[in-house]
């Protein structure tokens, strides 16, 4: 195990530490519960400007809870969330709208809405933020659908008639409306192929670079986590037990951590991991 870390530390893909920055997302002490359920209790984690970071855990732990506290959709029990050096919890109506301007979110399984088009749904956040005419909202989703790589003529579609793939584009193209800092994906390639999984990991990390974007992505993808992230969180026990390059994964003592990372389909995915 000790030449995989060492490979892995030696690697100079996405996953290598970013450049040190300040965070962009900084969670203290935080605690969520729904009724009697403790679903996070004591966990802190840095999400910093500029990196893809990768939140895996078990299913049913909590990963896209956080997610959904973060952008106040889940109410919290305890702890402080700061955005961009704000504690949210002190922001009036006004400065949280213009704060979640700011945000760009990719639901899973992509979440259009089935009676709009394609077009239509990316300019959902444009009239909700945006006072624009009806040729400028035109021409910005026909702008965000050539960015995730979807061709002009699937403006005009409905959902139903597109592909898994070009759904999650689409839903992409949506969380891009407002150029965001900071986008979150939940689960982005699941149901995807290995191919188009590839490429929808290769199209984020495009995108990352050139936006400059921020990237808070829940994910249980093995492949997605080696190819796309700066670095990896994992959740366990309600809190953050490990965070940091894939190096780090490798060589946690936690034992989901090791199940996780150890395991027949990692040593399978991760390259270095077969070689005894």
């Amino acid at each position: 195990m000790s030449d995989v870390i060492s490979a892995a530390a030696r690697e100079s893909g996405p996953h290598a530490a970013p450049p040190a920055s300040e965070p962009a997302i900084r969670v203290r002490d935080l605690k969520v519960a729904f009724g009697d359920k403790v679903i996070m209790d004591g966990l802190d984690l840095d999400v910093m400007a500029g990196e893809i970071l990768g939140f895996v855990g078990g299913s049913g732990q909590g990963k896209s809870v956080l997610t959904r506290t973060i952008l106040g959709l889940v109410s919290k029990a305890r702890g402080t969330i700061e955005v961009f050096g704000q504690d949210v919890d002190t922001l009036d109506a006004t400065q949280r709208r213009a704060l979640e301007r700011r945000f760009g979110v990719m639901f899973q399984h992509g979440a259009l809405f089935s009676a709009l088009t394609v077009k239509q749904n990316i300019q959902v956040p444009m009239r909700e933020y945006l006072k624009l005419s009806p040729s400028l909202l035109d021409e910005m989703a026909m702008v965000k659908l050539a960015l995730v790589g979807l061709p002009a003529d699937a403006a005009d579609k409905a959902p139903s008639e597109l592909s898994g793939g070009m759904i999650k584009r689409a839903a992409l193209a949506r969380a891009l409306a407002l150029d965001p800092e900071i986008v979150f994906l939940d689960e982005p390639t699941s149901g995807l192929d290995p191919i188009g999984a590839a490429e929808f990991d290769a199209l984020i990390v495009t995108l990352k670079q050139t936006l400059g974007l921020t990237v808070f992505m829940v994910t249980h993808d093995l492949d997605s986590l080696y190819s796309s992230c700066d670095r990896i969180a994992a959740l366990a026990d309600k809190r953050v037990v490990a965070v940091g390059p894939l190096a780090t994964m490798l060589a946690a003592d936690h034992p989901w951590i090791k199940s996780y990372f150890g395991g027949e389909r990692a040593q399978a995915r991760l390259p270095g991991t077969a070689q005894g």
